[in-house]
């Protein structure tokens, strides 16, 4: 899956690019840089492989997120809906904002179900959030119509679905405005940075300003540039943009691996008529970064996880109802608002109704669902001994079951 599993000479190259002129920042120092612009070059090919009008760097995917919602116009009192299975720099990016996260329960898809979308609209609703998560789509027709009918914004979190497309059209591109990630672990990564894709000039330059303390970038002598708006500094260094650009360019290579990878494995766990596998409501479309499996029941996933965890064949095989980092059950400190800033009285107000609001269809979904991450350096012979890993402990799990009945 990550992209650091194909570090090579690509790399090496364009770092050492930036490393001869010594400039490392982005902006500024023209003549020193003697015209290497690894981020302008990295923003270009991200547009072309995508189709998106416009691309955006910044430090991270959670930074990606909180200019993309500034320059939506979303901030104090804006309700934000988002899923329930997400990261969470997702409500991290919300709540910075001053924007209030209202979550709502997955589907099979493991990101937002429509339904409860609808069921969670309200006066001071502003945006839709999607989180495409593990390397596929959320039903973007339907959150699309839901969007226009009620005059909503769609903010696509892309950050773990780079490659990804619905449709024939680019995760990111598709909504007013979508972000990606390049952190260590993501299909491309800089080691650290995001962007934010968007074809409305308008959103564009606001990401512009915003990331660079407002600089308006018009002229020629940054110290000179105006600032029509405060902006922070959410800058990517040119090293980690020269890692990306040589990363992007072996984007297609990755996903034709992990798409060989996640078809072998799923056939092999198929065997099993009590595996089921997540939707994805555009099967062309899946990056394959993860192979997301559901079994009968929470007693008999656990089960599994814990024959897993005790051969020591756990790593790599994730079962998110327990995970601190990606699903809401385990988030105990934005129930108990443990921010170190003074949120506003209406973040604090919709955090406080979050420690007695059940998520039971979430929950009857993410208790039996276990996402097996697809390596790009797997041999054939390798996929099969994983497979056959899980495969075993499935029918360890449930012949113990039956046993017990």
């Amino acid at each position: 899956m990550p992209g650091f599993e194909f570090f090579g000479e690509e790399e090496r190259k364009e770092i050492n690019d930036v490393l001869q002129t010594g400039i490392l920042m982005r902006y500024g120092f023209d003549g020193q840089r003697k015209g290497i612009w690894k981020s302008k070059e990295l923003e270009a090919a991200i547009c072309q492989r995508t189709g998106s009008s416009y691309a955006q760097l910044v430090s991270s995917g959670t930074a990606a997120l909180t200019t993309a919602l500034a320059a939506l116009g979303i901030g104090a009192g804006d309700e934000v809906i988002m899923p329930t299975f997400t990261f969470v720099a997702s409500f991290e990016a919300v709540l910075s904002v001053g924007a209030i996260p209202v979550f709502v329960d997955i589907d099979e898809t493991l990101t937002l179900n429509p339904r409860a979308v609808r069921a969670a609209i309200g006066p001071k609703t502003k945006c839709i959030m999607p989180v495409h998560m593990c390397g596929a789509m959320a039903e973007l027709d339907s959150l699309l119509d839901i969007c226009r009918e009620h005059g909503l914004l769609l903010l696509e979190d892309a950050c773990q679905s780079i490659g990804a497309s619905y449709k024939g059209r680019h995760l990111g591109t598709i909504g007013h405005a979508g972000t990606f990630s390049f952190d260590f672990v993501k299909t491309v990564t800089c080691a650290e940075g995001g962007a934010i894709l968007t074809n409305d000039k308008e959103i564009f330059i606001k990401c512009d300003g915003y990331g660079d303390h407002g600089h308006d970038h018009l002229g020629i002598d940054r110290g000179a540039d105006l600032h029509p708006f405060i902006g922070y500094n959410f800058r990517i260094s040119e090293l980690h943009a020269a890692v990306g650009l040589a990363q992007i360019r072996k984007l297609d290579r990755f996903l034709e691996i992990q798409k060989r990878n996640h078809s072998l494995l799923k056939e092999i766990l198929s065997q099993v008529p009590e595996i089921g596998f997540r939707h994805i409501p555009d099967p062309s479309g899946d990056s394959c970064t993860f192979l997301s499996w559901f079994l009968p029941t929470d007693e008999l996933c656990r089960e599994v996880v814990s024959e897993l965890k005790g051969q020591g064949n756990l790593a790599g095989n994730f079962y998110w109802f327990d995970n601190n980092w990606h699903y809401l059950r385990k988030w105990d400190h934005l129930k108990h608002i443990d921010s170190l800033n003074n949120l506003n009285n209406p973040q604090k107000e919709a955090l406080q109704k979050l420690k007695t609001t059940s998520f039971a269809a979430s929950d009857a979904i993410m208790s039996r669902c276990i996402s097996t991450a697809i390596g790009l350096g797997w041999t054939e012979d390798q996929i099969k001994q994983r497979g056959a890993v899980l495969v075993a402990a499935v029918k360890k799990a449930l012949a113990k079951q039956f046993a017990s009945v």
